[in-house]
């Protein structure tokens, strides 16, 4: 989750038409990616799939502003458009960090998502991605060590995927899955160094976990 400005290799090419399965978010989904360890590798094994990651660290979620968002640090035009089977999305952290300094957020996580889970930056592009045919996967995060910079963020963060999963379960052909599920707070070896990210261990664990809910949804064995 952290601000990073370095961009993030795409796991492959992404072609004009599409794919099975694209994955796309901040620094935690695509943490570990050099050495194709990070959630959505863990997924492709999983599944034995297709999975194409564009995600970038330092994203954030709505971050229109110039070349930032073009080159990735907006995480909706992160979408290449297309046609895809599956889109795995996550985000919002960098927004509480870089806009309200994971204090008094409560009006950026209403510009996310309303409270009534109806409108807002988050609805409005899940709404397009599930226009497009995919069915689409948002991935929660998980409950840090208590150590990293993010901790703060706690409590809106937990409000903002409240509000996320009540839109999913509102909304067919959409799913919240939240990582902290499975990753345990207290496992050491499920953190990176920074205490914020996954390592590859908790990246494997978390997604194995999201293959779950796609085997299960599409009727095709892991």
């Amino acid at each position: 989750m952290g601000l990073m400005l370095v961009l993030s290799g795409c796991s492959a090419a992404v072609t004009r038409g599409g794919g099975d399965i694209l994955a796309i978010g901040d620094s935690v989904m695509a943490w570990n990616e050099s050495s194709d360890a990070a959630i959505p590798d863990a997924v492709a094994r999983t599944l034995d799939r297709e999975v194409i990651s564009r995600a970038v660290p330092g994203a954030q979620f709505d971050n229109a502003s110039g070349l930032a968002s073009a080159v990735g640090f907006d995480i909706r035009n992160q979408y290449p458009g297309g046609t895809w089977n599956w889109i795995i999305v996550n985000g919002g952290a960098n927004d509480l960090w870089a806009d309200c300094g994971c204090g008094a957020c409560g009006p950026v996580v209403d510009k996310l998502i309303s409270a009534d889970a109806k409108s807002g930056s988050i609805p409005r592009f899940l709404r397009q991605l599930r226009a497009s045919g995919a069915q689409v996967l948002w991935m929660g995060y998980y409950k840090g060590n208590g150590r990293g910079s993010f901790k703060g963020c706690r409590d809106d963060l937990v409000r903002m995927e409240e509000r996320i999963a009540r839109f999913a379960l509102a909304t067919p052909g959409v799913y919240f899955v939240d990582a902290e599920d499975v990753l345990d707070p207290e496992d050491p070896a499920s953190f990176a160094r920074d205490n914020n990210h996954p390592s590859p261990k908790g990246a494997a664990v978390i997604g194995a976990y999201l293959a779950q809910t796609i085997s299960a949804q599409s009727g095709r064995s892991q």
